[in-house]
């Protein structure tokens, strides 16, 4: 198997809806997002897959000297790095921006709680907005503004997750919900913990909600319009992420024994009707 043979596996196995944005994309742009989005999986694996944090801490630090080695010319020993090797120089994919990455994956091992939005914003930044940075500068970004774009997008993504896997991430202990907001909406984490749904949890998911749609309108407008058609992967799984949290919000955030999703085909159809339209299916639903 080949590094991007491998790489391909990795991204088609995980079921992701990004996997969707890559299917449209011209080889050379396709082969470096599904590199990218394959190390983001594998130091992502790492945290999730590793059940004694001692051992994923050695793991991610033989993740940060690899990525040390690369950088500084040394032939790559993992068939990730192989296969993102040939774009780093040809899309500006930058070392700290790659190390943030593993960075945010390591705070999953230090906290399992964030006092505040803005402890949450951190965290959601290193693993998602910087990978919309990245995805950016490979789909073809040729404006500064577009930078923002990316940011505000990843942050909308992080959030839906957030939001979409609250009992998923609670029965591992895991509140990724501002505690200061679980306070003022008068719901104690333990309620969570147990999965006791409530008026106060559902006007709590309201508010998270609300944040995440501010995200998605506010990356819309951030966006250029001279970067729409070359943006239309990452404006393909917005289409896909926006239309998942509005079926969470009609579902009144019931998501502390379930988890709601899009089938594969629903998925694939926003993903096409988006790409013909340059985006503008999910740009029209944000913006109106």
């Amino acid at each position: 198997m080949t590094p991007d043979e491998y790489c391909q596996d990795k991204a088609a196995r995980s079921g992701s809806s990004f996997y969707y944005a890559f299917l449209f994309l011209p080889p050379e742009r396709r082969r470096a997002i599904t590199a990218l989005y394959a190390f983001c999986r594998e130091v992502d694996d790492v945290v999730d897959e590793t059940s004694e944090a001692s051992v994923a801490r050695m793991k991610l630090v033989w993740w940060r000297e690899q990525l040390d080695a690369l950088f500084q010319g040394e032939p790559p020993i993992h068939p990730v790095l192989k296969a993102l090797l040939p774009h780093i120089q040809t899309y500006d994919l930058r070392y700290q921006e790659l190390l943030a990455i593993i960075d945010g994956m390591e705070m999953d091992l230090d906290q399992a709680r964030y006092q505040s939005w803005d402890d949450l914003k951190k965290y959601c930044w290193h693993v998602a907005s910087v990978v919309g940075i990245l995805s950016a500068k490979i789909f073809g970004q040729t404006q500064a503004q577009t930078t923002d774009y990316a940011v505000q997008l990843g942050l909308a993504f992080q959030m839906t997750n957030i939001i979409r896997d609250v009992g998923d991430d609670a029965r591992r202990g895991r509140i990724y919900l501002p505690l200061d907001e679980l306070d003022r909406f008068e719901v104690r984490p333990q309620e969570i913990l147990n999965g006791q749904y409530s008026d106060r949890f559902v006007a709590l998911m309201r508010h998270q909600s609300e944040r995440a749609h501010q995200y998605y309108q506010q990356a819309a407008q951030s966006l250029p319009e001279v970067d729409r058609r070359a943006q239309r992967p990452g404006l393909l799984m917005a289409a896909i992420y926006h239309t998942l949290l509005l079926e969470i919000d009609r579902d009144q955030w019931d998501v502390l024994d379930k988890r709601i999703s899009l089938t594969p085909i629903r998925k694939f159809w926003l993903a096409w009707k988006n790409w013909v339209t340059n985006g503008g299916s999910f740009l029209k639903s944000v913006r109106s």
